[in-house]
């Protein structure tokens, strides 16, 4: 697609989520310059509500951009096609999950295969606006991907830095796409610390998680999409899989913001954020009853995206469970294999293993009691499992 015409964004200022300092958008910003805390885009709700209306919504594309005026850089958007995925009803799953209301959120079917296209459509269109020529992010995978096809189609050079164990069909399709592929590091910490290092010498922009403010804004449509597909009525429970946890900030901002438009009601869904018992700094603060998580020392998950030993956008994600009364648990990389299969053989969709870690979870808090057959459940898929090279106890013909 490349560049159309949008609804016109009502992007007002950014403001730290942290200490809550105020700034202008006028120039590209990281974090915040005050604390280093991660920004969050603000708009004009009033002016928004103008042309942004649930009937008007009928009427536009069936993508992201639908929700131009809650977005940024609509003037200069750039498209693939990304947003709007389905929400699948599992009747299958949900019947041997015993729940009677169960939802796939299926983001494997965004460009380049992962939710990811959403954050990196909105992030490189401000970075063409503000006229940026060099980025640069670290990567787990989908992201790298996700990030050096926007780069291409905006035009822009682009450097991904990728863990030495990054499964190679990630590294192949940054390599396609033109971008200037680093493998090294044992994980996705040491090479955003290594983009960090060279940012001001090499003259580029950090695209790598909350350190930028516009991948949450691309993210967050996952929960306008949500509550529109749900005539308006949010679900009593979202599962996510959760690494650097964009999506699960992002949902969490959407509802605030559909809130203050008043189009819905108070109810909010309980967040649970899902981790692998290899990485799982969010549920060892959760437990710990922390605001801020811990780093975790050698991290180890089969699951790319969920192989995050630190993210700086722990603090939101904690808050987000805490307010909705949601929870954070593991599963174990063979539950997570296990649920992969469970969504391939049920339901027809080959989920990355994030997306297998989602049904573990839910299969965990239904044993529990936390998931009670009658409530409306959503799991997030977050990918396409074609990605991975194995699946832990798989055996091929």
């Amino acid at each position: 697609m490349g560049t159309e015409t949008w609804p016109r964004s009502t992007l007002g200022w950014l403001e730290c989520s942290a200490c809550q300092n105020v700034s202008d958008v006028d120039r590209p910003q990281g974090t915040c310059d005050r604390c280093g805390g991660a920004l969050l885009a603000r708009y004009r709700l009033d002016e928004a509500a103008r042309t942004l209306t649930r009937e008007v919504l009928v009427e536009r594309p069936a993508n992201l951009w639908r929700y131009g005026e809650l977005l940024p850089g609509t003037e200069v958007a750039l498209s693939l096609g990304e947003g709007y995925t389905p929400l699948l009803p599992a009747l299958y799953l949900g019947a041997a999950l015993e729940i009677e209301r169960l939802w796939i959120k299926d983001e494997s079917l965004n460009p380049t295969g992962s939710l990811k296209a959403r954050g990196m459509a909105c992030a490189v269109t401000m970075a063409r606006r503000y006229g940026l020529r060099r980025l640069a992010l670290s990567s787990s995978g989908n992201d790298g991907g996700a990030a050096s096809a926007y780069a291409a189609l905006a035009g822009l050079g682009i450097d991904v830095f990728f863990p030495a164990d990054t499964p190679e069909p990630f590294l192949l399709e940054a390599t396609v796409f033109g971008a200037r592929v680093h493998v090294g590091g044992e994980n996705i910490a040491e090479c955003g610390a290594r983009v960090r290092e060279l940012r001001q010498s090499e003259g580029w922009f950090d695209l790598s998680t909350l350190r930028e403010p516009w991948r949450l804004e691309g993210n967050k449509t996952l929960g306008f999409e949500i509550a529109e597909q749900l005539d308006w009525r949010l679900p009593d429970v979202i599962v996510y899989p959760t690494g650097g946890g964009t999506g699960l900030i992002g949902m969490w901002k959407a509802f605030e913001e559909l809130g203050q438009l008043g189009w819905i009601d108070d109810r909010r869904p309980r967040m649970v954020a899902v981790q692998a018992e290899g990485c799982a700094p969010i549920v060892q603060a959760w437990k710990e009853g922390r605001e801020v998580a811990e780093r975790i020392v050698n991290p180890r998950t089969y699951a790319s995206g969920l192989r995050v030993p630190a993210t700086i956008g722990d603090r939101l994600i904690l808050r987000a469970i805490r307010e909705s009364n949601g929870t954070a648990l593991t599963v174990t990389d063979k539950e997570m294999a296990a649920g992969q299969l469970d969504l391939a053989r049920s339901e027809g969709i080959f989920a990355a293993p994030e997306g297998g870690a989602t049904v573990a979870a839910i299969r965990e808090l239904v044993r529990r009691g936390s998931i009670a057959p009658g409530d409306r459940v959503v799991l997030v898929n977050t990918g396409s499992g074609l990605k991975y090279p194995r699946i832990p106890d798989l055996r091929l013909p």
